[in-house]
């Protein structure tokens, strides 16, 4: 019998990856919910719930598994309509333990020290101020936002100020339904009183940022790789995710510990997550970053090309209910990186981008590479959904080689050759 699996938020290029898959042949997957109903405008957690049933009601046999790879709303969904359906999944509240983040340290002070000093800060206030413990420079977001959103690093009071007018502004537009979906759960007295709308206030890391990636069966927490990111230089933007980890094998064992030890505390099961951190590479200490209630499916193809297997395989496997499993070491290429191209310079209108005959020409060219360019022609940059507060990105490439060196060299031949033409009017 093939089995349906439902992923909220299929995307061409994920559903690409899941045919890929080594039982393809015994899956058919279906889509459920576009990312545009997911992400964009206003997110009424309501009618996607009536939408996505809609769907499930009216499919002609048997719903094996609910799954995604997105974080809210589609995170928060998959357990409340598994639920209905009598499937596999993460409970709710774990979900949302991993989501609210102010909700997040609270549970991480519980178990492991690897953290920062956090608060929140308090946006009705006339004159808000930082928490006691943190001290500039800091990071302010809010406890829920997609991507790196009204994420912004302050060094002084002015920067402060500057940043809690724009997270005050916007915080609503994903607070709003993220507090709908607490009201689900029995809330701690500390997480209802800052609700879904809040800003988190914390000490700025240092390092290099790394992650790792793992899942929960039947109550056993596994962790079972990690990953580098390694930013623009002097910029928190990323310029590329990149697997296996470079780090000390000592530096990933230690990240690996305290996932696991976290993941346990939430009492997460029956799903995939990713964590991350803040690495020093010299002294061997880390430091966490954030917790992800989903395996990350931007590195989906970096474990296709050095493992011979996308990450999808324990999500899906996990949905229906089976046990994960992974082959190390089974792809064509020894390290793999997801880079991004991103212009800093500024708002613009796009006028020029790579042709795909330009692209496909260079793919062609540089073995390994595959290219899929982000803004179109005619549109502002600010357009782009997701961006992070200090970018815009133009392309993503995805690399594999034998070294790190080597895939260094194949991004910049593909940038030299990427064209892009920007100017200030349509």
């Amino acid at each position: 019998m093939t089995a349906n699996i439902f992923v909220i938020g299929l995307d061409a290029d994920n559903a690409r990856v899941l045919e890929r898959l080594p039982d393809a042949e015994n899956h058919t997957f279906h889509g459920l919910l576009t990312p545009d109903e997911l992400q964009h405008g206003d997110i009424d957690i309501a009618d996607l719930l009536d939408k996505a049933e809609q769907v499930l009601d009216a499919f002609d046999g048997p719903v094996d598994a609910i799954v995604t790879f997105w974080d809210f709303p589609a995170a928060t969904l998959v357990p409340l309509l598994c639920e209905l359906h009598g499937l596999p999944h993460v409970p709710l509240e774990a979900i949302l333990k991993c989501e609210h983040k102010y909700w997040s340290r609270l549970e991480q002070r519980a178990v492991i020290d690897e953290m920062p000093h956090f608060g929140v800060v308090d946006l009705d206030d006339a004159e808000p101020r930082l928490p006691e413990d943190v001290s500039f420079p800091a990071w302010l977001k809010p406890v829920k936002s997609f991507s790196s959103e009204l994420a912004f690093r302050v060094a002084d009071e002015e920067e402060f100020s500057g940043a809690v007018a724009e997270i005050r502004a916007g915080v609503g537009r994903v607070g709003d339904p993220f507090e709908e979906v607490l009201g689900k759960v029995a809330l701690p007295r500390e997480i209802a009183e800052v609700g879904g709308a809040a800003c988190l206030a914390e000490d700025a890391l240092h390092g290099v940022q790394a992650a790792v990636e793992g899942y929960a069966y039947q109550g056993k927490v596994t962790v079972y790789a990690a990953l580098d990111s390694v930013d623009y230089p002097e910029s928190s933007s990323f310029l590329r995710h990149q697997y296996p980890s470079q780090l000390p094998e000592e530096v990933g064992q230690r990240m690996k510990d305290v996932a696991r030890r976290v993941m346990e505390r939430i009492g997460f099961d029956n799903g995939t997550f990713s964590v991350e951190f803040f690495c020093d590479p010299q002294s061997g200490q880390v430091c966490l970053l954030e917790i992800n209630p989903r395996h990350s499916q931007s590195h989906a193809e970096l474990f296709e090309l050095v493992d011979g297997m996308a990450n999808h395989d324990v999500m899906v496997r996990l949905g229906l209910g089976q046990p994960p499993r992974h082959r190390l070491g089974a792809g064509p290429y020894q390290i793999a990186g997801r880079w991004y191209l991103r212009r800093f310079s500024g708002d613009a209108v796009v006028k020029r981008v790579p042709t795909a005959e330009e692209i496909s020409a260079l793919e062609e060219k540089v073995e390994g590479v595959r290219i899929s360019v982000s803004p179109a022609e005619g549109h502002w940059l600010s357009e782009l959904p997701e961006q992070d507060s200090y970018s815009f990105e133009l392309a993503q490439l995805i690399i594999g080689a034998r070294t790190e060196n080597e895939m260094e060299e194949k991004y910049r031949t593909c940038v030299d050759e990427l064209h892009f033409e920007f100017g200030d009017a349509a």
